[in-house]
């Protein structure tokens, strides 16, 4: 297949903090420099995409030397943490921002979804948008209307398609903007995490929309924190870190790095009870560790299907309580459902005090979710479960099942695998 976009040795370098004259300045000085082919020092002293370090330098390099290409029909996957540099790298992509160095190559129209409200005229409505669009791609009015009514079946909004889209909600303006991408039919289509917004009906309509798109001969780029998505929908994948590339390559390949990556992140008790993105819960007792094991005792968050597979749990009193049970639960990496957990596990607090630290371990002697990427969920609270004292819903790295080396099966959907008999009856 050709080759549709190339990206060579791409570099973007942003200023922190306020602009005034001291910027201004610097402006200037890198303009001569660039007209007497001089390298801007801006850009040698220029720091690391790094958030937790500080650094006396205004400059830094939110993306550093990227190099990659992209086939017709293929759909790449972009992932890594926040700050890694992805919707910058999008933003170049899509033409919205230029690189400080290098250059794109691009053959045929780009159609983007990077946040919400961009391409649409917040004052237009639904309907006006729809030809805004399709003309900005350089289709003629005939055209968007042979596609109009897939759109507005595709987004759900029949009733209000003829409103300024100022006055939809969020989940509506992302559901019309990706209609609107998907059906005017670009050569690339590039997706932000920004489907986050829909319910996940429609994510998953998204899903098997960008399948279909891809299987057309159009090309995606797609950028999710969701593995279970990438690892559903992309045959290939890039890990971004801190602005580089850290690794291009199968999807199963890149998404082990970016677990991997992952596994530093930890828990304390300290994370904040109010705030819901990250603990929930009542805080009377915290989960202060988890660590999951193989066979050898090992630490690792990569399994194959059937392993054995020990959870180690740690937990903190910070206020007495005369009862207590845990549960721990995987979720689809792709929809969030729940898939399996261990049910109620009551633990003996009774002589626990303020301040002790007390753990568990719950083990599964052979692991029976089917090859796929899965989110962990802890849950402490009452033994008669109406109360949550702390819940850990996807804060730590998911858990890979692989399909043994030497197993030959092929799956289609599910989860599981039961046992079941098979008859064949004569004609």
């Amino acid at each position: 297949m050709s080759i549709v976009l190339r990206a060579e040795d791409i570099s973007k370098v942003f200023r922190l903090g306020d602009v005034g004259a001291k910027t201004i300045t610097e402006d200037i000085r890198a303009v001569w420099h660039k007209l007497t082919n001089r390298q801007n020092p801006n850009l040698i002293n220029a720091a690391i995409n790094n958030r937790e370090t500080k650094s006396n330098n205004d400059f830094v390099w939110a993306l550093k030397d990227i190099n990659f290409e992209v086939k017709q029909g293929e759909i790449l996957g972009l992932i890594g943490k926040n700050g890694a540099g992805k919707s910058t790298l999008l933003k170049i992509l899509s033409r919205t921002t230029a690189p400080t160095t290098g250059n794109i190559k691009i053959k045929g129209k780009i159609a983007s979804l990077l946040e919400v409200g961009t391409g649409f005229h917040p004052d237009l409505s639904g309907r006006d948008n729809i030809f805004l669009n399709g003309a900005i791609l350089g289709m003629n009015k005939s055209e968007i209307k042979s596609k109009f009514d897939a759109i507005v079946e595709f987004a759900g909004v029949q009733r209000y398609i003829d409103t300024p889209v100022k006055r939809y909600s969020s989940g509506m303006y992302v559901r019309l903007a990706f209609a609107v991408a998907a059906h005017l039919e670009p050569d690339i289509l590039i997706i932000d995490e920004v489907l986050a917004v829909g319910d996940q009906e429609f994510q998953n309509k998204c899903l098997g929309k960008m399948k279909d798109v891809s299987e057309q001969g159009r090309t995606v780029i797609f950028v999710s924190h969701n593995m279970g998505a990438v690892s559903d929908l992309c045959t290939r994948a890039i890990l971004l870190t801190q602005g580089s590339m850290k690794i291009d390559g199968p999807t199963d390949q890149v998404i082990k790095a970016y677990v991997k990556q992952n596994m530093q992140i930890s828990i304390n008790e300290n994370y904040s009870i109010e705030d819901t993105t990250i603990r929930r819960g009542t805080g009377e007792i915290r989960y202060v560790g988890v660590e999951n094991l193989n066979s050898s005792n090992i630490k690792t968050n990569e399994f194959h299907q059937y392993d054995y597979v020990k959870f180690k749990l740690w937990a903190k009193i910070i206020e007495p309580v005369k009862e207590l049970m845990a549960s721990i639960a995987f979720k689809s990496g792709k929809t969030r459902d729940f898939v399996t957990s261990t049910g109620k596990i009551i633990i003996n607090c009774s002589e626990l005090k303020k301040g002790d630290i007390f753990s568990f371990e719950v083990e599964f002697p052979k692991i029976n979710l089917r090859p796929g990427v899965y989110e962990t969920y802890y849950w402490l609270g009452s033994s008669s479960a109406e109360t949550a004292y702390d819940v850990i819903d996807n804060l730590l790295p998911p858990i890979v099942i692989e399909l043994n080396s030497e197993s030959n099966e092929i799956f289609t959907s599910g989860y599981f695998d039961d046992k079941f008999t098979f008859t064949q009856n004569k004609n």
